[in-house]
């Protein structure tokens, strides 16, 4: 049930600002916010120019207000601003919490013209390939609370901004450890995507989840995979291939590699949970660092141990022979070598390791820590 629109409600409110609600993350991490104020008695409100996630996030018991912050120009900078002010004003919203850099501008600049409290999450390594880029960027650190998705955003934020640490809260991102929990996954879901995928029998399998993109190092995997003697492990490359020309180098590679039928390019995958299940591993594999990683967590809720690129906030999360292991970026060599390790240990070692990276997450990395750490970031302004 969406929350009463009247500015008279005692309630404290909220709003979260990002430029859509279509898929990815940080719309995951809003969508989990808004359902936790709600559930803790505050009224939350996002405005973002909507998407497929708009119906999850009302049903959470939020508001949803359509504004077009997903467009980059003056104007739209100054037109979302006032409409932000206003939302603020009518709705007596107490806190504008920004998630992405250009709906954070906006939601700067109606702070300062109401009085609301400013809250940023900083949920990337922002690249500073031009000049003017640390300007812009530097607007997720003028929060009065700036929550770092990770210790390694944490110093990022102080090497580039210089703010004070004691505005700077470090909240990793969470698990819904009900949803990623190998007892809640019935073994007709792990056949059906078996099947669906021609998953071979009597082969080890790896995963590797996440945007087919360049930096994500799906290629470096396929290297790796070539490095291996036959008959290899069979490879998984679930993620959104979004406009398919990467997809296509990636297929390209398949077959200049002699890799066809050690590879499944799948796509998108709704059930990651029993993906996980059907994988003997699972891999990171990104060249540029990760400001957390959010699928790593998710691959060790399962019990699935995890190789990561040794760069970034994988750093925190995979713990050296005790949750996963670790090799350098982009060498599919050291990849290579790290898969035939870990394959060659005694399945009740690779599975030991699995317990053990589940329970640290359970114990630092779930979605209700994320949540309750955040809500008191809300509470210290208030």
């Amino acid at each position: 049930m969406a929350p009463p629109r009247s500015p008279t409600d005692p309630r404290p409110a909220v709003l979260q600002v990002l430029p859509a609600l279509r898929t990815g993350g940080v719309e995951r991490g809003t969508v989990e916010i808004a359902a936790a104020l709600a559930e803790a008695g505050f009224r939350p409100f996002v405005a973002s120019a909507g998407g497929a996630m708009v119906a999850e996030l009302e049903a959470a018991g939020a508001r949803h207000v359509t504004l077009p912050l997903d467009r980059k120009s003056p104007a739209a900078l100054l037109a979302g601003a006032k409409a932000l002010a206003e939302i603020v004003r009518a709705e007596n919203i107490r806190i504008i919490h920004a998630r992405s850099r250009f709906p954070a501008w906006a939601g700067l600049m109606a702070a300062r013209h109401t009085g609301a409290r400013f809250v940023t999450t900083y949920h990337g390594a922002y690249n500073e390939g031009f000049p003017g880029k640390r300007l812009y960027n530097s607007v997720m650190a003028r929060g009065e609370r700036v929550i770092a998705v990770s210790q390694f955003i944490a110093s990022l934020i102080l090497e580039r901004h210089g703010i004070d640490a004691t505005r700077i809260r470090v909240i990793p991102r969470g698990v819904e450890v009900a949803r990623f929990d190998p007892a809640a996954v019935a073994v007709e879901r792990v056949e059906a995507l078996r099947a669906a995928w021609g998953v071979p029998a009597g082969r080890p399998v790896l995963i590797l989840p996440g945007r087919v993109t360049r930096w994500k190092g799906q290629w470096v995997l396929l290297q790796a995979l070539a490095c291996l003697p036959a008959p290899r492990p069979f490879a998984i490359l679930v993620g959104d291939e979004g406009r398919g020309a990467f997809a296509a180098e990636l297929r390209a590679q398949v077959a200049a590699l002699g890799l066809q039928g050690d590879v499944a390019l799948v796509g998108h995958c709704g059930d990651l949970p029993a993906a996980f299940l059907l994988a003997d591993l699972a891999l990171h594999c990104s060249t540029d660092a990760e400001a957390f990683g959010r699928t790593i967590i998710e691959a060790q809720a399962m019990e699935l141990p995890v190789i990561a690129s040794d760069l970034g906030a994988p750093r925190e999360t995979v713990l050296e022979g005790e949750t996963g292991w670790r090799v350098p970026p982009g060498d599919p060599q050291a990849l290579a070598a790290a898969i035939a390790r870990a394959l060659a240990l005694p399945a009740a070692d690779r599975a030991r390791i699995g317990v053990q990276a589940r329970a640290t997450v359970l114990e630092h990395y779930t979605t209700r820590a994320m949540q309750q750490a955040t809500l008191s970031v809300y509470r210290e302004l208030l």
